[in-house]
């Protein structure tokens, strides 16, 4: 089973990560449109969490390509019952594909993450890998996650090499050591259960991942926002970001409990 990086996907990596730290989102120029496997789509999405990237990236570089369907949105009910806010929109019911259009925005808690409710229109296809398209969509929003609680682990560190109290650095006090410590742990753990998903793709592993991945980013944002403070939580601050995208992403595409109780189901 495959837990690291190829030298090939390493390199990758790199070039998206340069990519995106120039401010450029062009992801077509990378050709990452034309990634399908399973394991290099973890790759480029975890870099894309790395960088907070918005948009429904999930649904048009992984789950609609799967489907048959060109770039847009789609919603699964019941475990993904709104889409995210697109040019063009899909809805699956049980193997059956559908064009959708959006009837009301509502609210969201990532402004930059606006969801849609959907009505079914014509038929586009029947029979469509719906179970597979889904846990693609699951293992990509797990990737996304693991880049979140990355870069606020990188962000966190930086700042408390900066931010000083009784006259010291408070990177330098243990308890701040080991909260990171442990965020380091969480997402070190989480990273092997999320190549592995990608390499089975059986449900069991998809949603393991999915647990993993989630509870590793939201601690990794709350210690964030404990070492940040609430400056951390304003539109000023970067971080503001990352933690509002991983509030959204933890419980998109199959809340942690639904994911919970299909890991139980598989044993």
């Amino acid at each position: 089973m495959m837990l690291t990086l190829s030298p090939e996907q390493a390199d990758f990596a790199g070039v998206l990560h340069d990519f995106l730290a120039a401010g450029k989102r062009e992801l077509g120029e990378l050709g990452v449109g034309e990634v399908t496997d399973p394991a290099d789509l973890v790759v480029v999405f975890e870099e894309l969490g790395h960088h907070a990237v918005p948009g429904p990236l999930i649904e048009s570089l992984a789950v609609l390509p799967m489907l048959g369907a060109g770039p847009g949105s789609v919603a699964f009910p019941p475990h993904v019952p709104h889409a995210v806010e697109a040019d063009r929109y899909f809805l699956v019911e049980g193997d059956t594909l559908r064009e959708a259009v959006a009837t009301a925005e509502l609210s969201s808690v990532d402004p930059e993450r606006r969801l849609v409710e959907l009505i079914p229109g014509p038929v586009i296809a029947t029979g469509v890998p719906a179970a597979r398209a889904f846990d693609l969509g699951v293992l990509t929003c797990s990737a996304q996650l693991l880049g979140l609680g990355r870069a606020m682990l990188e962000m966190t560190t930086a700042h408390t090499l900066t931010r000083t109290q009784f006259g010291r650095p408070i990177g330098s006090f243990q308890a701040v050591k080991h909260h990171l410590a442990n965020v380091l742990i969480g997402l070190e753990l989480a990273r092997p259960l999320v190549f592995g998903a990608a390499v089975t793709m059986t449900t069991r592993d998809v949603s393991a991942a999915k647990v993993a991945a989630s509870d590793a980013a939201w601690n990794a944002a709350r210690t964030a926002l404990q070492v940040h403070g609430a400056i951390g939580y304003t539109a000023e601050h970067e971080l503001g970001r990352f933690l509002l995208q991983t509030r959204a992403l933890r419980t998109a595409w199959g809340s942690p409990s639904m994911h919970r109780a299909r890991v139980l189901e598989a044993l």
